[in-house]
């Protein structure tokens, strides 16, 4: 599990303000108290630019709209950079992630594939920007696993470039 996804600081950039959110799941628990049953309401968001930058927020609160707008602004906290290659809109690699018991592994797709991938999955390459990708989920499909595994998987994503600065190598 890589522990270490380094978050960027985009509070007051100008990609900050172009920012959309999706909203992945809605769940509602219940508190069994004296007078019946209390209700309170978790949200399950992705935030992105469609160009290389995504985050991911969980809120919680006792009505829906401020469980999303919660979960809203701690996406806004989690933003990461996501390398995508430019002609076809794919990642640059075959990558694996994991988070608890879920795993993800996304591979690179040709154009005019899609995204093959389930809801959770999905909604974190979607708002990433990337256009073709293939996609399985293994393990547990709770979609707050599957999204931090995606995210893990994204993190580890590096150009040719970055690649080759690493080794010391020209290309």
């Amino acid at each position: 599990m890589n522990d270490s996804i380094q978050y960027l600081d985009l509070a007051e950039s100008a990609e900050f303000s172009e920012m959309k959110d999706l909203l992945v799941k809605i769940n509602r628990s219940a508190a069994v108290v004296k007078g019946g049953r209390r209700f309170s309401f978790s949200a399950l968001s992705v935030t992105g630019n469609s160009a290389g930058v995504v985050g991911h927020g969980y809120g919680k609160a006792r009505q829906v709209p401020n469980a999303i707008e919660k979960a809203g602004k701690d996406a806004r906290k989690h933003l990461i950079r996501v390398p995508i290659t430019a002609p076809n809109g794919s990642i640059p690699h075959e990558v694996t992630g994991e988070f608890c018991g879920s795993m993800v592994r996304l591979l690179p797709a040709a154009e005019g594939t899609g995204l093959i991938a389930g809801a959770a999955v999905r909604a974190v390459c979607e708002m990433a920007g990337i256009r073709n990708v293939l996609s399985k989920a293994y393990g547990s499909t709770n979609p707050i696993n599957l999204i931090k595994a995606t995210f893990d998987a994204l993190a580890r994503l590096r150009t040719q470039e970055q690649v080759a600065s690493l080794r010391g190598v020209e290309l």
